[in-house]
């Protein structure tokens, strides 16, 4: 009997090891993981972890956790829960099957997903509608969003914001008092005090069509933009797409009950 447990326990553990694809879990890697952890698990930026070389089980605790939203990250959560159990144990298979990554090395972005049609909005303070204020306390930050009129329209009506719309934001660091803290204003806002960057999503026909399908958000474009109206470098729309992902019922924007609320 001990002897036939050895064969079975020797047997099962040979199924779970066989189970795991590393070639499926690296087809899956360069489609999607790879805009951010890198297509062999050297991420693109220092803030974005590196994956190669990790422990299988590590892999797959996290990605479960993640799925299941148990461990809480807006971008992660968004990925994790469109994969199938067979692909997290692919994933993880493959990136610990990959070097550790050497010191200060970094992946370059996936290009079809990095690069945007969206052009900066000039004249939009005169043309665009401003629907929503925002303060971001942990940033110290206060945002001001605004919308063209056709964007507007459609949440006034009840639609889904179509080919065409362009909703913008003004990021600006808070004024601070001399305890470091925002000053408030009589609205209940931060005081902006210096303008940092701009954020800026839009859509329009055909945009999406090279993001693959657990990032694409129909066919919206993300950009952040420098304060002199560049495109910033190193902005990552992965980022933004995938964060974005869940929000299929509301345009993909967080803000569409504000946006159908402005005057």
């Amino acid at each position: 009997m001990k002897k036939l447990s050895g064969v079975v326990l020797v047997l099962a553990f040979a199924t779970a090891a066989h189970a795991a694809d590393p070639e499926a879990g690296k087809a899956k890697v360069a489609t999607v993981c790879a805009a951010c952890h890198g297509a062999n698990g050297v991420s693109v930026s220092d803030t974005i972890p590196n994956l190669a070389a990790q422990r299988t089980g590590y892999l797959e605790s996290q990605l479960k956790a993640l799925k299941d939203g148990s461990r809480k990250n807006a971008i992660m959560n968004a990925i994790a829960a469109q994969l199938s159990a067979d692909d997290i144990a692919n994933v993880a298979a493959w990136f610990a099957a990959q070097p550790g990554a050497a010191t200060g090395s970094k992946s370059a972005f996936l290009s079809n997903v990095a690069k945007t049609a969206v052009s900066f909005p000039e004249g939009y303070k005169d043309s665009f509608i401003k629907y929503h204020t925002i303060n971001f306390p942990v940033t110290k930050q206060v945002r001001y969003y605004y919308a063209n009129k056709l964007a507007v329209d459609a949440a006034k009506a009840g639609k889904s914001l179509p080919d065409g719309s362009v909703l913008f934001a003004e990021v600006h660091a808070a004024k601070l008092d001399a305890d470091s803290k925002p000053v408030t204003g009589g609205d209940g806002f931060f005081v902006a005090d210096k303008l940092l960057f701009f954020t800026a999503m839009a859509r329009d026909a055909g945009w999406g069509k090279d993001i693959p399908e657990m990032l694409r958000n129909g066919d919206w474009n993300y950009a952040v933009f420098t304060t002199d109206k560049q495109h910033r470098p190193g902005a990552n729309q992965a980022e933004c797409l995938a964060c974005h992902k869940p929000l299929d019922t509301t345009s993909y924007t967080f803000t569409l009950k504000q946006l159908a609320e402005a005057r």
